[in-house]
């Protein structure tokens, strides 16, 4: 979209509501042909944990060419592959693992929750137990989610110590500059034994994370990280450790130790890292 007409709609403030109308269109527009060109793998082989229905395939999710080069070399784990989105609701992998940890391995019944980036299929999964607040940078873009939705920036957010029992912000903290100071600020809000669910894209083959945090060029971010608004791609360890030095206890859940979850058709070879506020 051409920058000024895109700077006419956001005056005009009707930018994110055409979004919302749009992107809503693309998505009854794609489950609908999902549903009927997936008809025939209906059956026993995956079920999805959001809508339970079931399929011995889900449909493959490859990256834009512009991100495939980053995401190949690098090794990443980003949520493409094979079997990601389920062919009748469209919940994708990232989704979906998320729910079966909070299903089987995460209590959050009658909790208080921030839910960061709110992705639809976790939020309604989480309103149906618990508390739910919801805040992005721009929060625009989750009014058809959540119409409650807080402006709040992840570096300095306005809630007050000790808030809440579990914070979500999946593939979040690749887009942020200052990665240290939000996770900073998500331990600080966190009641004492608190969770957060912080997944990101990540490697396990380069030596270093890999990021430029003063960039802003879309071009460059895919070619460099795979999105054309990340900053970043973590080394799974070097994750850990910005982790560990933020104040939390991790312990990585391998996606062997997640066969369990692997009906859901879960992200191949992604872990899951078990991140808590210590007491």
């Amino acid at each position: 979209m051409n920058t000024q007409f895109k700077n006419i709609l956001h005056s005009l403030g009707i930018y994110h509501p055409l979004q919302s109308q749009y992107r809503n269109f693309v998505f009854h527009v794609k489950r609908f042909f999902f549903k009927i060109s997936f008809f025939s793998y209906k059956g026993h082989g995956y079920t999805c944990n959001v809508c339970l229905q079931q399929y011995f395939r889900f449909v493959d999710d490859w990256p834009a060419a512009e991100n495939k080069n980053a995401l190949s070399i690098n090794n990443v784990i980003a949520g493409y592959g094979k079997n990601i989105i389920c062919p009748n609701c469209l919940s994708n992998a990232r989704e979906r693992l998320v729910i079966a940890m909070l299903q089987h391995h995460i209590n959050i019944d009658n909790k208080k929750i921030l839910h960061l980036s709110p992705e639809k299929n976790i939020y309604q999964y989480l309103i149906t137990k618990s508390q739910v607040v919801t805040a992005d940078l721009v929060p625009g873009f989750y009014k058809n989610i959540d119409k409650q939705i807080k402006t709040e920036d992840a570096t300095a957010f306005s809630f007050a110590d000790q808030s809440f029992d579990l914070v979500i912000a999946n593939h979040v903290l690749e887009h942020i500059s200052d990665d240290l100071k939000a996770m900073s600020e998500i331990f600080r809000v966190l009641k004492k034994g608190g969770v957060a669910i912080l997944q990101v894209p990540y490697s396990e083959t380069i030596t270093e994370t890999i990021e430029e945090l003063t960039i802003d060029n879309p071009k460059k971010q895919s070619d460099l990280f795979g999105q054309k608004d990340h900053v970043r791609i973590y080394q799974l360890n070097d994750y850990i450790s910005r982790l560990g030095q933020s104040g939390f206890i991790v312990s990585k859940i391998s996606y062997k130790e997640l066969s369990a979850f692997h009906q859901h058709a879960i992200q191949v070879d992604e872990a899951f890292l078990d991140i808590k506020k210590p007491y």
